[in-house]
């Protein structure tokens, strides 16, 4: 009735219209709730008046109240308002009182630190370390490489004083003008250049390669339209930078993370992603060549999830990072940059999340299992808290993450409606008539289906259910991707699907930037990626006209 509340206002009418009005009613008026009464009542509702406003407005203000009358738009209805509405009101984020960057809450850095966890083992499974570098970077680095600094150029946060002072006038600090660095410093919008200059004092001789570092970090690229996940100012990100002695040493590195992360993608996230190499055009500044995964979301559009780049011998060269080779000659070194960030919470939120709230794969969900116990007195708790705590002890024996709620301050189906919200793949539910049967209600929060089960080996009965799971979001999303790629033979049909947003678009391109920049201004898609498995097949591209010997990957994206 009241919608969202963060104030309430509330007023006493007198009236003696009889015919309209009987002792007391209670309308709304544009957000401000009003009471209304006859003359006769006047003294008796004024007495208990305020001692009501006090109780509705405790009520109307409080977070119960907020989060279940909460309700998600639809994605149908607005996908932007979905989404933005589903990472404040499932605690995974929000904005902060830095324009243009956010807070992520304890709930969503749980999910980024399961994937962090997950991919710092990979990483290390093949041979990688971590390290940690810099984050200014003096502003004479970026000048080295002059097609890397025309990227970023943009989008650079420059500090320009180290110091601070009170206002002579006594309005606050101000910066003092005699602090000025003699070279201004880059905050990091990524770290090629810092570890560049840094890998010169690393390497002098074959015997010193290849260098294998991987670094867990923040940068900043400023950016004037925001969204919590997808494009902040500030965001989490992993960046491996690595040296080889040979080009060959060197694409292989790049291939083989692209591959690490596709594995990622598909195995923990659920992501079904499209493995391929970017055009010219949107290759990494610097880059000879661009290794991408691109994942579709449920509005069609698609969404760069990993990126690994072949960067040759530029940085290199720009900072003189040679090395001795077995036959005695020297060498500029080869090197390869690669790195996924947050964003990948915000694909996982757009491919599998519906109406209801959060979906999450259980490899990375935070809490995997909750258990509900629903009770009316103490001894009822006490008994389903013995089952409950034994099928909690036997789940995590199995390496499964399980809270047991036994809060009395919320109802059962509030802690539901809560739990479903927040994505949590299976909640087990037992009440008194369960432990008279020996039974459980589980529900899964990717079907929405639930069922009564025996307690007998519920543990591996879960264990199946979570493997489950993870599996039907992944070919959930694979089928729906596949069912929004399309093939266009004609630049009409082309415009067609773009216009509708409906998904991938496998067409012919001359390979050219100059149409691919064209059909960009014309129609806000752009190519993805060449696929890596996309077949040898001649034809005419769909803008000029010209051969065409593959098909690239189009679509609208984030």
């Amino acid at each position: 009735m009241f919608g969202s509340v963060t104030s309430v206002n509330c007023a006493l009418y007198e009236t003696n219209d009889a015919h309209e009005l009987s002792n007391i009613k209670l309308i709304t008026v544009t957000g401000k709730i009003v009471f209304i009464v006859k003359s006769s009542e006047w003294l008796k509702v004024s007495i208990i008046f305020f001692s009501l406003y006090k109780i509705l407005k405790q009520f109307l203000t409080s977070n119960y109240y907020t989060k279940i009358m909460a309700k998600l738009t639809s994605r149908k209805e607005n996908y932007s308002q979905w989404y933005n509405e589903l990472v404040v009101q499932a605690n995974l984020a929000e904005t902060s009182a830095v324009r243009g960057c956010m807070v992520i809450k304890p709930y969503g850095y749980a999910i980024w630190e399961k994937m962090q966890h997950q991919l710092d083992s990979m990483f290390k499974a093949t041979g990688h370390v971590n390290a940690y570098f810099p984050l200014f970077i003096p502003k004479s680095f970026f000048s080295k490489e002059a097609s890397h600094v025309e990227g970023f150029a943009k989008e650079c946060a420059v500090v320009t004083h180290y110091r601070l002072k009170n206002d002579p006038d006594g309005k606050g600090v101000v910066v003092d003008p005699d602090a000025k660095l003699e070279e201004e410093l880059i905050v990091r919008p990524t770290s090629e250049t810092i570890i560049w200059n840094t890998y010169k004092k690393w390497v002098h001789s074959y015997r010193d390669l290849p260098i294998l570092c991987n670094q867990w970090a923040n940068v900043v690229r400023w950016e004037m339209r925001t969204r919590l996940f997808l494009r902040t100012a500030e965001f989490l990100w992993q960046e491996g930078h690595t040296a080889h002695a040979t080009a060959e040493e060197a694409r292989e590195e790049a291939e083989k993370m692209i591959n690490v992360y596709s594995d990622f993608a598909e195995n923990f996230l659920a992501i079904p992603v499209i493995k391929g190499v970017k055009s010219a055009n949107e290759r990494f500044a610097g880059a000879l060549d661009t290794y991408t995964i691109e994942a579709l979301m449920q509005d069609g559009k698609a969404l760069q999830s990993g990126t690994s780049h072949f960067l040759g011998q530029n940085f290199a060269k720009a900072f003189d990072v040679t090395f001795t080779k077995k036959d005695g000659t020297t060498d500029y070194v080869w090197a390869t940059s690669w790195g996924v960030s947050t964003r990948l919470m915000g694909a996982l939120i757009m491919t599998h999340s519906d109406d209801n709230g959060l979906v999450l794969p259980p490899k990375l969900a935070p809490i995997q299992v909750v258990i509900v116990p629903i009770y009316k007195t103490d001894e009822q708790l006490a008994a389903i808290t013995e089952k409950a705590q034994a099928i909690k002890k036997a789940l995590e024996a199995k390496g499964i993450t399980v809270e047991y709620d036994d809060d009395d301050t919320q109802k059962p189906g509030w802690k539901f409606a809560e739990y479903e919200l927040k994505g949590i793949p299976v909640r087990l539910a037992m009440g008194a008539r369960d432990l008279e049967n020996g039974t459980v209600e589980v529900a899964r929060r990717d079907t929405l289906t639930k069922e009564t089960l025996p307690l007998e080996n519920i543990d591996a009965y879960v264990e199946n259910l979570l493997n489950e799971i993870q599996k039907n979001l992944f070919e959930k999303a694979k089928a729906f991707r596949t069912e929004h790629t399309y093939k266009v033979d004609t630049y009409e049909e082309f415009k067609e699907r773009v216009k509708n947003c409906d998904g991938f678009i496998l067409a012919h391109w001359d390979g050219t930037t100059e149409t691919e920049e064209k059909i960009k201004e014309e129609t806000k898609a752009t190519v993805r990626c060449i696929p890596f498995d996309a077949p040898d097949e001649e034809g005419t591209c769909i803008y000029s006209g010209k051969p065409s010997h593959k098909r690239a990957l189009f679509a609208i994206s984030y």
